[in-house]
């Protein structure tokens, strides 16, 4: 195959990736960031990384695995970085991706109440129940021990169901 042909062959790669799976990186990255300014960038950062990477995936993940390993990595790296400390990270609902269907005021509560969780907690949460990740992938994707993805899960979905508790006793807004 010639240069050209493999460069045509790789743009042509990337845009499927990205048809496919900018949207579930972005809300990914945006709720992991808590800002969607941020998030924007790591989209970006994370299609790059992949477009460069491209030649070196091995097919051993599915592509979604392997672009979300690559933008859990990219909002790590963010997260450390220093000027992220003089950044209000408080993202709104507005701002993130229109969801497929419009959410009810329950789900709504949810969603904050996730982001309210600790980091560590947010991380399996997000991978295995919004991306739906099986145990073992959320835990090659965050380079922890699968029994460690388990306890972490329940840990937030008892947190989650005491914070649901909480709602259901004050009542939904009218």
């Amino acid at each position: 195959m010639t240069a050209d042909k493999r460069a045509v062959s790789r743009d042509e790669t990337l845009r499927r990736l990205m048809t496919e799976y900018e949207i579930p990186v972005r809300h990914m990255c945006c709720v992991y960031l808590r800002d969607a300014d941020l998030a924007a960038d790591a989209v970006q950062d994370t299609f790059l990384k992949a477009y460069m990477a491209l030649d070196q995936y091995r097919g051993d993940a599915s592509e979604k695995t392997w672009l979300m390993r690559i933008a859990v990595n990219t909002c790590h790296d963010m997260r450390r970085s220093g000027w992220l400390r003089f950044i209000d990270r408080h993202v709104t609902l507005d701002k993130l991706p229109e969801p497929v269907i419009q959410a009810d005021y329950g789900l709504t509560e949810l969603t904050l109440d996730v982001m309210r969780l600790p980091q560590k907690l947010i991380d399996v949460v997000l991978l295995h129940d919004y991306q739906g990740f099986t145990v073992r992938e959320t835990g090659e994707l965050l380079g922890i021990p699968h029994q460690t993805v388990i306890s972490r899960l329940h840990s937030a979905h008892k947190k989650l169901r005491m914070a649901l508790t909480e709602t259901v006793k004050g009542g939904a807004p009218e």
